[in-house]
């Protein structure tokens, strides 16, 4: 239900100039979804829906795809700047950073959303990333590696 909610959010922002919650709110319900307000808010958060300037002068929401891609490349030269090395031990893949990179990194790792990881802790120059299983910690270290040197 969230997924065809959401999907119906950006079909409504894309097709009406949405101003407010309320009115998007009154759209979903006009389409079939019955949701309160508080549903809507959370469903902005989720989407990373902002205003923008509308022809009119006035504002709407939008869907921002263009700021993720680039703060994704930000997230990718924060990595590159800092990787050093990698090793997988179990589930656990150990990133080796230029000492006082390993939290700006484990900060782009988690920020990058991958589902196989967990979680980051990161001390000085050392990154300890929480991977699913062994099989993901392999498959997140060759993922890991192909955007490094594709970038």
């Amino acid at each position: 239900m969230k997924i065809a909610r959401h999907a119906q959010i950006i079909k409504l922002i894309h097709q009406y100039d949405i101003e407010t919650q309320e009115e998007l709110a009154a759209k979903l319900n006009e389409s079939g979804f019955s949701v309160t307000q508080a549903t809507v808010s959370r469903d902005i958060r989720e989407l990373k829906l902002t205003k923008v300037q509308s022809e009119n002068g006035g504002v709407h929401y939008a869907v921002m795809q263009n700021q993720d891609q680039e703060m994704s490349g930000k997230y990718v030269r924060v990595l590159k700047d800092a990787f050093l090395s990698m090793d997988v031990a179990g589930n656990i893949l150990v990133i080796k950073t230029v000492s006082g990179m390993a939290m700006a990194a484990a900060a782009a790792l988690d920020e990058l959303n991958w589902g196989e990881i967990v979680g980051c802790i990161a001390g000085d120059n050392t990154i300890m990333c929480a991977v699913r299983s062994p099989e993901e910690a392999l498959r997140v270290m060759e993922k890991l590696k192909k955007m490094l040197d594709t970038f």
